[in-house]
């Protein structure tokens, strides 16, 4: 295998291309943890609408109780070389309670839809980033918080 240069985005760039990911990726991971149980991760497909990550997962998962005694939680996309990190608090919705339109939009990326799912009860979570890190290779380890306190850095 031959190493390759990697040119050093810049924050703007690094943003934009965040976003484009964001916007058409299907995975992400999903990290909780519980004082008594401790850390746990499931991948979860996920919407982003623009300003937020929404995902479902069964209403009595681990997850489920995780977030609601820890609702601090970390997001990953899955790719180690192209590494986007998330940081924020999820918030947590019956799917009888959810906003019809982030549901909506998750039923029509996926083609699935939890409101109706005949299975155990889903919750939807929803993660509004107040932390995002992005770099790709060590060249970008430098300056890849990109987002701090909600607020974008580019």
């Amino acid at each position: 295998m031959q190493a390759t240069e990697i040119t050093r985005r810049d924050p703007a760039e690094r943003k934009r291309a965040t976003l484009e990911r964001l916007g058409a990726e299907r995975d992400i991971w999903l990290s909780t943890a519980h004082p008594d149980h401790g850390p746990h991760q499931v991948p979860l497909w996920f919407l982003w609408d623009g300003q937020a990550v929404w995902m479902c997962i069964g209403a009595k998962s681990a997850t489920a109780r995780n977030v609601r005694e820890e609702p601090r939680v970390r997001l990953a996309l899955p790719d180690t070389f192209d590494v986007v990190l998330l940081q924020g608090e999820a918030e947590y919705y019956p799917a009888r309670d959810v906003p019809q339109a982030a549901a909506d939009a998750f039923a029509g990326k996926f083609g699935w839809d939890p409101r109706t799912a005949e299975a155990a009860p889903y919750l939807y979570l929803r993660v509004t980033p107040r932390t995002v890190r992005a770099w790709r290779g060590e060249a970008e380890l430098r300056g890849r918080v990109i987002m701090r306190e909600g607020v974008w850095l580019a």
